[in-house]
C-alpha cells in the first residue's frame, strides 16, 4: 500500500511537474516572439504594401537621378553626400550614379534615361559645345553650382621633371569618359607635346607606372585623395608640375598641391604647381511644369534650404568652399537654382536687420551707444553680445 501510494505521488508530481514545464514553455515562446518584434523593427517603408502600379508610381515619383563619377572619385563622394543630406523617403530620394567620369557625365545628361543632374566640369560643357557641336546645349543644360575646382594629377617617375620629358612616352589617361580622359588631353594639345595615349583605369595604371611601363598617369579630380596621398614614400613617383600661363586662362585656374596632402609626393615643407577646372553641378534644362521640371525644381529648393548640413562634419571639407552665388562663365544657371538664390539673399538680409536690430538693442542695455571703441573692444563686445541672443532665444524657448 505504502509502495502504491509512493507511486501514485510520484506519477502526480510527475504530471504537475510536466504542466508547469508546459506553461513555462508557452510562456518563453510568447516572450521570445514578442521582444524581437519590438527590439528589430523593419522600416515602415519596407513594410508596406498594396497594389504594384501603385507602389512603382510612389516609388519613382520623386526620385532625382544624379551622375557622379569613379567610385573613387571626390565627385562620387559629392553625390552620394547629396543623397545623404537630402532624401526624404518617398518625398525626395537621390540616386548616386557611378559613372566613367565628368566627360561621360554631361553625355549621360543629356542621352541617358533617368539622369536629371550631373557633376561635369567647364571645360568638358566648352569641348561640347565648340568641338561636338551639340545642338542647342546652352538651352538645354544649365548650372545649379560651382563646385570646388579638380585639379590637374600628373604623376610620373621622379626622372620626369616636367612635361616636356614625357613626349612621346606612353601616358595613361583613362578610363575614356572620364575628366582626364578630355582635360588631360586638352592640356597636352595645348602645350603641343605628343605622348601615346593609354585608357587603363586608375588603379592598373598605377601599377604600369611604378613598374616602368607606362611613364606617367593623369587624374583631374579634387585634392586631396587618398589614390595619391597613400601612394609609399618607396615608389619613386611625385606629381609633375604644370605651370600656369595664358594658355590655360580662358578656362582653368591656377592650383597648387601641398607637401601636408601628398607627403610622399610633394617635398616637405614645398608645394607643386598645377592648373584646376571649375566643377559644375548642372541640370538638364526640362521644359517648366513637366514631371521631371518638378523633380528637379524640389531637389533644388532642398538643396539649398539644407545647405548648411553639406558644410558640417563629417562632410567632404570642400563643401566649405563651395560659393552659392559664384557664376559659371558660359553657362546659364537653371531657373529654379537662380529662385531658391534670391530667396535666400532675402533671408540673409531680414537676418541682418533682426541681428543689426538685436545689436542696437544690447548696446542700448549695455550704455555702450555711441561709445569711442577699439577694434578690439568692439570683437569683445559683439561675442558678448551673441551669448546674449543666444540666452534670449533659450529664454524664449
Amino acid at each position: 500500500m505504502r509502495t502504491l501510494n509512493s507511486g501514485l505521488v510520484c506519477d502526480r508530481n510527475s504530471r504537475l511537474t510536466s504542466i508547469v514545464a508546459l506553461i513555462l514553455f508557452v510562456f518563453l515562446v510568447n516572450i521570445g516572439l514578442q521582444i524581437p518584434s519590438h527590439a528589430q523593427s523593419v522600416p515602415k517603408s519596407l513594410e508596406e504594401g498594396g497594389p504594384e502600379g501603385a507602389l512603382r508610381n510612389k516609388k519613382n515619383q520623386w526620385t532625382i537621378g544624379v551622375a557622379g563619377g569613379l567610385l573613387s572619385g571626390t565627385n562620387m563622394t559629392f553625390s552620394d553626400e547629396l543623397a545623404q543630406v537630402l532624401d526624404d523617403g518617398d518625398n525626395l530620394r537621390i540616386i548616386p550614379m557611378v559613372t566613367y567620369g565628368a566627360a561621360q557625365n554631361l553625355d549621360d545628361l543629356l542621352y541617358l534615361r533617368g539622369v536629371d543632374v550631373a557633376i561635369t566640369q567647364s571645360d568638358v560643357f566648352e569641348y561640347f559645345r565648340t568641338q561636338r557641336k551639340t545642338p542647342n546645349l546652352e538651352q538645354r543644360v544649365h548650372y545649379i553650382l560651382r563646385l570646388p575646382v579638380s585639379e590637374v594629377h600628373i604623376l610620373a617617375r621622379k626622372d620626369i621633371g616636367s612635361i616636356e620629358d614625357l613626349r612621346g612616352k606612353k601616358v595613361n589617361f583613362g578610363p575614356a569618359g572620364s575628366a582626364s580622359s578630355l582635360t588631360g588631353s586638352i592640356v597636352f594639345q595645348r602645350l603641343g607635346v605628343q605622348v601615346e595615349q593609354t585608357l587603363f583605369d586608375n588603379p592598373v595604371a598605377l601599377q604600369k607606372v611604378r613598374s616602368g611601363e607606362l611613364a606617367a598617369l593623369i587624374r583631374v579630380i579634387g585634392r586631396p585623395i587618398d589614390f595619391f596621398a597613400k601612394i609609399p614614400a618607396d615608389a619613386g613617383l611625385h606629381l609633375v608640375p604644370i605651370p600656369f600661363s595664358k594658355t590655360f586662362a580662358d578656362l582653368y585656374t591656377l592650383g597648387e598641391f601641398k607637401s601636408t596632402e601628398y607627403p610622399t609626393l610633394v617635398p616637405e615643407g614645398k608645394s607643386t604647381d598645377t592648373i584646376a577646372v571649375p566643377t559644375v553641378l548642372a541640370a538638364f534644362n526640362w521644359q517648366k511644369n513637366t514631371d521631371r521640371y518638378r523633380r528637379v525644381q524640389k531637389f533644388v529648393d532642398a538643396l539649398f534650404t539644407k545647405f548648411d548640413k553639406f558644410r558640417q562634419p563629417p562632410r567632404h571639407p570642400k563643401w566649405k568652399d563651395v560659393n552659392l552665388a559664384a557664376t559659371v562663365p558660359g553657362w546659364t544657371r537653371l531657373n529654379s537654382a537662380d529662385e531658391a538664390l534670391k530667396k535666400l539673399r532675402l533671408d540673409v538680409q531680414d537676418q541682418q536687420q533682426v541681428a543689426s536690430s538685436e545689436f542696437t538693442t544690447f548696446l542700448r542695455n549695455t550704455g555702450t551707444v555711441g561709445a569711442n571703441l577699439s577694434q578690439e573692444q568692439r570683437e569683445d563686445l559683439f561675442r558678448e553680445f551673441l551669448r546674449w541672443r543666444e540666452g534670449q532665444r533659450t529664454t524664449r524657448r
